[in-house]
């Protein structure tokens, strides 16, 4: 038997299989609103086999977002077209889940296709915040320090969030806290050179995350899978690293995280990083042996048999595909028959299930 196809039941939610559609930002929102765009991408993988699809970052607040042009969740009128797309990937039998997410320094950027440049406030950018005044690129304008009111705004942004995230119907919150966004930039010290209570030591590096976590669930159900993307390491001296992971991960399993999509890198630019087929499922292996915690594992993976692997050696206990995915929608279906796994088809697709 299959064990990539085997169910999954975390809280009160069960996943019918173990893939599950990696964030993926799509840069195609006015305003932070979702369109025909979002229900056309989300839905085809929903309509494709995976699980559980997760929306790309969804900024949750304006100054949040990586580009002008990034999803939204920062106001109530962003609820109804996402309630929309939910409800189709819901009849396919899918899972929703929606990443919320904080670009801090990394945002006011243009979208890839773009240039990817920084997007200064005349020409409708804005000033990033961040931990420390301490820019991505050493070029770019210093991004402006947060301060305590600061700070408590953006846990109020996450809170509300995650209040719309719930109105819309989402099933699924993960936490953006890796790839150099701002809960990532908390946690490193290579971006957070603090002297309060949110820098210098671990314990207050890590003290942001664990606010906008305590503060998500007074909004979120108990009865609700709560997730954390994390960079297991920035790849780089003097950074965040996967003994801090580790360390960090057995603290979020207390606090009532339910499972830890481990990615990595993103913090500096420059780096080295030995990219490769599976090169990031170590760290979720690690993470899920010594944390005993759920563990997501994402990154260059895309055959059905490198997943299966992951679940059967217990690596990971989701996969997250994102690339291969974008090649091929109906991935999940394709892994089945590869895996010999009888799954269910859309009805209006069920005549080409046998070849």
């Amino acid at each position: 038997m299959s064990q990539l196809f085997s169910a999954l039941t975390i809280k009160s939610i069960t996943f019918k299989n173990r893939i599950t559609v990696s964030p993926m930002c799509e840069y195609s929102s006015v305003d932070g609103f979702a369109n025909h765009w979002h229900m056309v991408h989300l839905g085809s993988r929903a309509v494709g086999g995976a699980a559980l699809i997760l929306t790309e970052a969804a900024a949750v607040s304006p100054e949040g977002r990586i580009s002008p042009d990034d999803l939204g969740i920062w106001k109530d009128e962003h609820i109804e077209k996402l309630a929309e797309i939910n409800t189709f990937l819901e009849e396919q039998g899918a899972v929703a889940g929606v990443q919320l997410a904080h670009a801090g320094r990394k945002a006011s950027v243009a979208s890839a296709w773009k240039g990817g440049k920084v997007v200064s406030p005349i020409d409708g950018g804005w000033l990033p915040v961040a931990p420390s005044a301490i820019p991505f690129n050493e070029a770019d304008i210093p991004p402006l320090a947060l301060d305590v009111n600061g700070i408590n705004k953006v846990i109020s942004d996450f809170k509300l969030a995650a209040k719309r995230a719930l109105k819309v119907g989402f099933k699924v919150i993960e936490l953006h806290a890796a790839h150099g966004y701002l809960l990532h930039q908390f946690l490193s010290p290579l971006s957070n050179q603090r002297t309060d209570e949110y820098g210098g030591s671990f314990e207050n590096r890590m003290r942001l995350l664990l606010e906008v976590i305590k503060a998500v669930q007074t909004e979120w159900p108990s009865t609700l899978p709560l997730f954390v993307r994390i960079s297991a390491t920035d790849w780089a001296d003097g950074g965040w690293d996967v003994d801090q992971s580790v360390m960090l991960c057995k603290i979020l399993k207390t606090k009532g995280v339910d499972l830890v999509d481990v990615s990595s890198g993103g913090m500096v630019p420059g780096v080295k990083i030995p990219v490769g087929p599976l090169y990031q499922a170590p760290f979720a292996a690690r993470v899920k042996q010594e944390a005993n915690i759920a563990t997501g594992a994402v990154g260059l993976i895309t055959t059905a048999q490198q997943a299966e692997e992951l679940v059967a050696n217990s690596s990971a206990d989701l996969i997250f595909i994102a690339r291969e995915l974008l090649r091929d929608p109906y991935f999940a279906l394709r892994a089945a028959h590869e895996l010999g796994a009888d799954v269910k088809w859309p009805v209006q697709y069920e005549r080409a299930k046998r070849r």
